[in-house]
């Protein structure tokens, strides 16, 4: 009978813990929580297995590759495409990077990176993007070249795998404020152990190395010339050309793909947290340096691994629906009342309760005193009693049919409509309609649409450059685009102020060389081929800063958006004053923007531990330990107007950003701009926002949306483009969505649609488009009302 009793108490103890509340029972995130809290940093090494692993569906709505330009993205998946993005771009640098040394003479060197190069590369993926915790590259068993070691060629490391993660630096001693501000990196070669142990990360006993197994180690069984290959024409500054032809990750429409996932893992004895890895493989010509090229064989050879917090990546807890039907643990884990009520995901939340919003089914409505749809956090917190006598939206008692049989807008109507949109009386086109004092959206929109290579030339400049807003929201949309050039731009802030050529080493290990042509062909060419949205990117060098150059610059560009054929141009070889790099405006913003001061510039600490000696066995703190560096943050890049390129190599209208980097001068004294890496994005993937806005805030279309303002409100819509009609019209608190249809508002598209019939004066329902007044639930006769009516009407005549 105790025991009995004892199991009882346990399970409500146990419901105690788990529940916020007695009426929330035990589900999916229960679980993963309690999986999670059980494992720490000193249980770690006895746990089983499998529980260092989340179970598959922990993340759901996965990037993926195929679907990138065809739907949108959500909100809350937007860093997962960024370090989908990083650890393809870097898979695609390396391999090219490991093979261009068939573009080279055949000496005595083998052209790679050195390891102070491996570090910082790592480094610079983690110190620009806040969101990301780690970064690594892993080799295979004896496949690594260095060129780190006297008397090293043609020789491998048995291990090799530069790794950095983010350090909580607000209780390291050189931080003296104990503010934590993420800036301090742990940097250490993981292949320095010794072989065949557990700390031996191409083991079975490595426990967590399910990012290793993805990809390695490349058994092929059949045709040794199965991997992708990619083809790359350079044009260099002498005007000479060359084609070369590469091997890399597979790309977006073979069957994995370049990019796979990881389970959510405990990262034991490292970092010591939840993390979840993209992890993409690196291809090589392998056996190298034989001499005879029938011998040799593409192969992967090693894995880029990107990883980030599990904590931070949102879940979904709405039911699985149409588009929402992937795999998901977490999906119908929502408090929405589903006879009232249907689940809408909010980003922002990580890993806790409460990520969405309750909206009312359609045919009903929100409560006079309720002004939004009710919080899922709200919910979450609720008492039982708050819970079940709340939260519920009311039934609509009659519902109307749209309207079938169209005609013509009244004429009262049309005329008030005309007068509160007087724009549109204006038949202004072309480029003057950028210019009204209130634009017509449709006027303004049949211009940039309608430039094409062909007319574009027969416009002045000044008309192919769209000032007062027209990128409005490219800083949020394009942001991950802003991080791949402010990712280069840090790694090479890094190299120039950490590696020094002419520093002597004691033992065999050597300095790193100087940044060398190819390597910043490569990588400029991984920007564009590790991101889809970028057309081309350019690393432009100040005027005699890079080694034996006067003006260097390679620029990558693609022609189409599908495509394993790349361009790549230095444009060095411009050298007339109207074409030449140097005198572009953005180019002379940074320039003059970081002519001196550098005080705002973020400092980065690192702590670097290199191996011992090249057959590793053990680590050792670098030399200068710990290090840092001085780079820029996003907010220090430029964000150019959009223009259409029409002398460019792919005439489209563009939005560019630009990001600085910094090295020391000639005495080691201060530092100086070297230089700026830039990016440029097609505008017309942008969303355009119609809806009313503050009046500071420059958007070139707020305001243009055609909501009823009086019963309804405007939201803007993901993924619409640069079209009108990405909004929809919400019903205001008190107002009610009269129609039976599978939705509760207005869709822009439609508003826009008959808003233009009604312009042209054709049939139209848009007078149709507005909310009406909420009523009671059902509407009936009251027979007390109607008889009072009555006596009233006829009292006149009984006198």
């Amino acid at each position: 009978m105790w025991q009995l009793t004892l199991s009882v108490v346990s399970v409500l103890l146990l419901g105690v813990v788990i529940a916020q509340y007695e009426w929330q029972n035990r589900d999916a995130f229960d679980e993963v929580r309690l999986q999670m809290d059980k494992v720490n940093k000193d249980n770690c090494p006895i746990q089983h297995v499998g529980d260092l692993y989340l179970p598959e569906g922990s993340v759901s709505h996965l990037p993926d590759v195929k679907e990138i330009n065809i739907n949108p993205i959500f909100p809350n998946r937007t860093t997962l495409l960024q370090i989908h993005n990083i650890a393809r771009s870097r898979a695609f640098f390396w391999s090219y990077i490991l093979q261009s040394r068939f573009i080279r003479p055949a000496i005595n060197d083998t052209y790679d990176p050195g390891m102070m190069y491996y570090f910082l590369s790592t480094v610079a993926d983690v110190s620009s993007n806040p969101h990301i915790n780690a970064s690594a590259i892993y080799f295979s068993p004896n496949m690594s070249y260095s060129p780190s070691y006297l008397g090293f060629f043609n020789k491998t490391f048995p291990r090799f795998a530069p790794r950095t993660f983010r350090a909580d630096d607000f209780n390291d001693p050189i931080h003296l404020e104990r503010i934590s501000t993420l800036n301090t990196f742990t940097v250490q070669d993981l292949g320095a152990i010794p072989v065949d142990t557990s700390y031996d990360y191409t083991s079975d006993y490595y426990r967590i190395n399910e990012w290793y197994k993805l990809w390695l180690p490349d058994n092929v069984k059949e045709r040794h010339d199965t991997k992708t290959t990619y083809q790359v024409e350079i044009r260099y500054a002498n005007n000479t050309n060359e084609t070369f032809t590469f091997h890399g990750p597979q790309d977006a429409d073979e069957k994995i793909g370049p990019v796979r996932w990881t389970r959510p893992y405990f990262d034991c004895g490292r970092s010591n947290r939840w993390l979840v890895a993209a992890v993409s493989p690196i291809a090589d010509i392998y056996p190298r340096h034989t001499g005879f090229r029938h011998v040799e064989y593409p192969t992967y050879t090693a894995v880029s691994v990107v990883e980030m917090d599990f904590d931070r990546i949102d879940i979904n807890q709405c039911p699985k629906s149409q588009g929402n039907d992937g795999k998901n643990i977490f999906a119908d884990t929502t408090r929405c009342k589903k006879e009232t009520t249907e689940c809408e995901p909010i980003h922002g939340w990580g890993f806790r309760r409460g990520g969405y919003q309750c909206r009312c089914n359609p045919g009903y409505r929100l409560p006079f005193f309720v002004r939004r749809p009710y919080l899922g956090e709200v919910i979450e917190r609720a008492t039982s009693e708050q819970f079940y006598n709340s939260f519920d939206c009311l039934k609509i008692g009659w519902v109307q049919k749209q309207l079938v049989q169209l005609e013509k807008a009244p004429t009262v109507l049309r005329d008030i409509a005309m007068e509160t949109f007087y724009e549109y009386k204006d038949r202004t086109s072309g480029p003057d309609a950028l210019r009204t004092p209130r634009i017509n959206i449709h006027r303004v929109l049949d211009f940039i649409l309608r430039m094409n290579k062909e007319n574009c030339r027969d416009y002045p400049p000044e008309h192919m450059v769209l000032v007062g807003g027209y990128n409005f929201g490219a800083e949020e949309f394009f942001e991950n685009e802003a991080k791949m050039a402010l990712r280069l731009a840090n790694f090479i802030s890094a190299f120039l102020q950490i590696s020094d050529p002419k520093e002597v080493f004691s033992g065999k290990r050597v300095a790193d060389k100087p940044l060398t042509e190819d390597q910043m062909i490569a990588e400029t060419l991984s920007l564009v081929m590790g991101n889809s949205r970028i057309w081309s990117a350019g690393t432009y060098w100040e005027r005699n800063k890079f080694t034996n150059r006067t003006f260097f610059a390679p620029n990558a560009y693609k022609k189409q958006l599908n495509t394993r054929k790349f361009f790549v141009e230095d444009l060095a070889r411009l050298n007339k004053t109207e074409e030449l790099y140097l005198n572009e405006e953005w180019y002379q913003f940074l320039k003059q923007r970081w002519s001196a001061n550098f005080d705002s510039l973020e400092k980065y600490y690192m702590k670097i531990k290199v191996r011992f000696d090249e057959n590793g066995k053990t680590t050792k703190k670098y030399e200068h330990y710990p290090n840092y560096y001085r780079a820029a943050t996003l907010k220090h890049g430029h964000w150019s107007p959009p223009y259409f390129d029409c002398y460019g190599k792919v005439p489209m209208w563009k939005v560019q950003y630009a990001a600085p980097f910094f090295g020391w001068d000639s005495l080691k004294a201060k530092l100086e701009f070297k230089g700026v890496v830039a990016v440029t994005m097609d505008l017309l993937k942008l969303d355009i926002n119609q809806c009313p806005d503050e009046p500071y805030v420059p958007n070139a279309f707020k305001g243009t949306h055609k909501c009823d303002k009086k019963s309804s409100y405007c939201v803007p819509i993901l993924g619409r483009g640069y079209e009108t009609g990405g909004y929809k019209c919400e019903c205001r608190q008190g107002y009610e969505y009269p129609f039976e249809d599978f939705i509760t508002y207005f869709d822009g598209q439609l508003v826009e649609a008959e808003f233009t019939n009604l312009v042209d004066n054709n049939i139209t329902r848009f007078h149709t488009y507005q909310c009406r007044i909420a009523g009671s639930n059902n509407i009936q006769a009251n027979t007390v009302f109607l008889l009072v009516m009555a006596l009233l009407s006829i009292l006149p005549f009984l006198r």
